[in-house]
């Protein structure tokens, strides 16, 4: 009987291996935050933290900002996009804005309008503007 147990525990699935989903006809304004993985494929007017790995679909649209783990972009994106690890752009994504990431992979037929910045510690470098003021 201590076999069974050890096996059924095997088979039990943990939290972060879940995944939400925002469905293609799902639309979200304002902050959209998740401890564990998630996919995308409607739209999102605001920012995004998700602290999982970030999934954005062929019909995924957001104009805000996107912080995640690891990002994988095959949709629209219009803001600044932070991944502690990687960001890939697939063949039908477009970014138009500023990435920071450890790893970038941009596949050919990606359109990418912005800055990249990579580094070990993928947090955007503070403003110059705010280094300046008195």
């Amino acid at each position: 009987m201590g076999e069974r147990n050890s096996m059924t525990q095997k088979k039990e699935v943990s939290p972060a291996s879940d995944v939400s989903i925002l469905s293609a006809g799902a639309k979200v304004e304002g902050k959209f935050f998740s401890d564990g993985n998630v996919r995308v494929d409607g739209k999102i007017l605001g920012e995004v933290n998700v602290n999982g790995n970030l999934t954005l679909g062929e019909t995924c649209d957001i104009k805000g900002d996107v912080k995640a783990m690891n990002i994988t972009v095959s949709g629209n994106i219009e803001g600044t996009v932070t991944a502690s690890d990687k960001i890939v752009l697939d063949v039908k994504s477009s970014l138009k804005g500023d990435l920071f990431a450890k790893v970038l992979i941009i596949e050919e037929g990606a359109t990418f309008d912005g800055r990249s910045t990579m580094t070990q510690s993928s947090a955007p470098p503070p403003s110059k503007n705010n280094e300046t003021e008195n």
